[in-house]
């Protein structure tokens, strides 16, 4: 995944096609803040009640968002939070972490427009169009400052999903008597079978070439594209079949189940637990789930908050969940690499884990459906509020392709609709049940965040 997708050459999202966007209705997919401002402003307005709620601190606030896209969303959450005077003028950096960069130079058009866009020791730096705050923009979260009088406020959307996944399948004990292992210089045939052949294992799918179409006689006239690649079932356990599955009882729990498949990303419980480190500081310096990360300093005062916006079950472990996506479509992920763009459900449970585990001094509320979550925000108030502006404004009546809507109505008409997409629970028309929103915020005795069930 993580080559497909951000390879230097020819990686989906590092790679500027000639007439190609990844975004839009013209593009492979759309995300929320491309369907309606409102999802933007409503995190801003979150972000602002975290604010407030940690006491409205005057100096020392960070903004940072993982995988950016084109940056609509920061856009939106900048516009919005421009209302709240006192809030900008504590804010000191925003960062974006981004890896592509002609994503990066569409982050930096949008929201800093002419303004110079120069190289710094640890990515590049520019000023934005809001209240003049500095954005710096990072390959890397590594190479995003921690420092522990900063308050930062982290947002994920949509960047879980595209984080690698190792999948595996529980293989039952063996039958045989004797085993082959295989090694660099052939096969060596095991007498007596391993103490672990006695037992269930967990085995890794592993992504393998498919045989050359030349060498294949078909008589099928499907016009369906060969997938280039394949999973196929390790012969034998690996080190990360060994130890990945080891970390957690709730997949100890499906390893005695026969064909059981799991699916774990490692990486995605680094960020957690790195998200959790910033917020709460690092309590845990040598747990497993943030060895890839250096350790925060030590803060004496949790501040900050995360919200981690995605699609994956609530409770349940992903399987079977990775995917190709063209053209608003699902497609097999082993055709065309670095064309089509991948993705896998996220297992909200186990960024949880992992971000409880790597700070005490954090706690975690969620996973909540999109629709309650935007509902709380009052999605439905402020787009009520945006079409009185609208019956404000009023205007002439002009004739929309022929209907003899006016203009005010079309947009209106174009507010509900990407309402209801945003919170519709209908399969296959809305995005209210698929996505979720997990929040980790500074431990206050179980106090619920806003959109969670709280309130300021």
């Amino acid at each position: 995944m993580r080559q497909c997708l951000t390879a230097p050459d020819g990686g989906y999202y590092t790679t500027n096609r000639a007439g190609r966007d990844q975004f839009g209705q013209r593009g492979d997919f759309v995300t929320s803040p491309e369907i309606s401002q409102i999802f933007g402003e409503l995190l801003g307005l979150w972000l602002t009640a975290e604010w407030s709620i940690q006491g409205r601190k005057a100096q020392g606030v960070e903004i940072i968002e993982v995988g950016p896209g084109r940056g609509t969303l920061m856009d939106d959450i900048l516009r919005s939070i421009s209302n709240f005077k006192t809030l900008v003028s504590s804010v000191e950096d925003i960062y974006l972490v981004e890896a592509s960069p002609w994503l990066r130079a569409a982050q930096k058009e949008l929201l800093c427009g002419d303004c110079p866009f120069q190289e710094v020791p640890i990515g590049h730096r520019s000023i934005s169009k809001y209240a003049g705050l500095p954005i710096t923009w990072c390959e890397d979260i590594r190479f995003v400052p921690s420092k522990p009088d900063k308050t930062p406020f982290i947002f994920a959307h949509e960047f879980f999903d595209a984080l690698p996944i190792h999948a595996f399948q529980s293989v039952p004990p063996s039958k045989t008597s004797s085993q082959t292992l295989s090694t660099p210089t052939g096969p060596i045939s095991l007498n007596a079978p391993s103490p672990e052949a006695s037992k269930p294992q967990w085995r890794e799918l592993l992504v393998t070439s498919t045989i050359p179409s030349s060498l294949i006689t078909s008589t099928s006239q499907s016009k369906k594209p060969k997938a280039d690649f394949q999973l196929s079932l390790a012969k034998a356990s690996n080190p990360a079949s060994l130890l990945l599955p080891s970390q957690s009882p709730r997949y100890k729990a499906l390893l005695p189940i026969a064909d059981s498949v799991i699916e774990i990303s490692p990486e995605s419980h680094s960020y957690a637990a790195e998200f959790a480190r910033r917020i709460g500081g690092s309590t845990k310096p040598n747990s497993s789930t943030s060895s890839a990360l250096p350790p925060a300093p030590h803060k004496s005062e949790p501040s900050g908050a995360a919200l981690i916006l995605d699609y994956g079950p609530s409770s349940t472990i992903p399987t079977s969940t990775l995917r190709g996506i063209r053209s608003h479509q699902f497609v097999s992920p082993f055709t065309s690499p670095g064309e089509v763009d991948l993705s896998a459900d996220v297992d909200f449970t186990a960024l949880a884990e992992a971000a409880l585990g790597a700070s005490e001094k954090v706690e975690v509320h969620g996973p909540v459906e999109q629709a309650d979550f935007l509902g709380q925000m009052g999605i439905h108030e402020r787009a009520s509020q945006l079409m009185r502006t609208l019956d404000k404004k009023g205007g002439a009546r002009i004739e929309v392709d022929g209907s003899g809507q006016s203009q005010v109505e079309e947009r209106k008409k174009i507010i509900k609709e990407a309402v209801e997409r945003l919170v519709s629970r209908l399969p296959g028309r809305g995005m209210g049940t698929l996505y979720k929103a997990l929040a980790i915020v500074p431990d206050r005795g179980g106090r619920k965040p806003v959109g969670f069930g709280g309130d300021l």
